[in-house]
């Protein structure tokens, strides 16, 4: 005689409705936090100075390192990253280590519109012009034997390239050499002045403020 095998009820899958819901609000959570992370990062990629750069300096990819920061409508006054940095790069003005690398900052070597000439000053340099600074050339021009007639600024914004150190025996402390660069177009004016015996100094344009 057969024995009757049970039957096997088949369990029914169910789900808590509050589980999906759930599920829903968390996905939709995290996909906002994303949305807005995603549209609040307003910042663009520029370079920084590895380290301080002065003026007449060639500008390559080792003097750079890559930084995203907030710039707003600004970001191009700035030099921003490309897979290869153009070859012939000059420093223009002065770069501080860690400071945002500005296009103006930075000029072609084969197209400069800049030169260099040493100015004799006589007198001691203000303590604050070291290479790199920028400073205005002035000029009195000379009208006789130890006269003079009223300084006016000769050229505007020139770079200090370096502070000549005397060579001899001797050492001249009626005045210094200044390598300096100016603007291609003031070179002949520089030069005027100079075989002409004018009085020359030069002003520091901007002098840091100690902390």
């Amino acid at each position: 005689m057969k024995t009757a095998r049970p039957t096997r009820t088949r369990r029914r899958f169910w789900v808590d409705p509050r589980f999906v819901i759930g599920l829903v609000l968390v996905v939709a959570s995290i996909t906002g936090v994303a949305a807005i992370v995603a549209g609040s990062d307003q910042t663009s990629a520029v370079y920084t100075a590895r380290h301080t750069l002065a003026v007449g300096d060639p500008l390559t990819a080792a003097d750079l390192i890559e930084t995203r920061v907030q710039l707003g409508g600004t970001a191009e006054l700035y030099l921003v990253p490309a897979p290869e940095l153009k070859r012939d790069l000059l420093v223009t003005q002065t770069i501080l280590a860690g400071e945002l690398v500005a296009r103006s900052a930075v000029g072609e070597s084969s197209g400069q519109n800049l030169t260099s000439v040493v100015v004799d000053v006589p007198g001691r340099l203000a303590a604050s012009i070291a290479a790199g600074s920028i400073v205005d050339i002035w000029s009195a021009r000379a009208t006789g034997p130890s006269e003079y007639a009223p300084p006016t600024i000769l050229v505007g914004q020139a770079a200090v390239v370096r502070i000549v150190e005397p060579t001899g025996i001797i050492a001249a402390d009626n005045g210094q050499s200044v390598e300096m660069l100016v603007p291609k177009a003031a070179v002949g004016a520089v030069l005027e002045a100079i075989m002409n015996g004018d009085a020359l100094a030069i002003v520091p344009v901007n002098t840091p403020v100690e902390p």
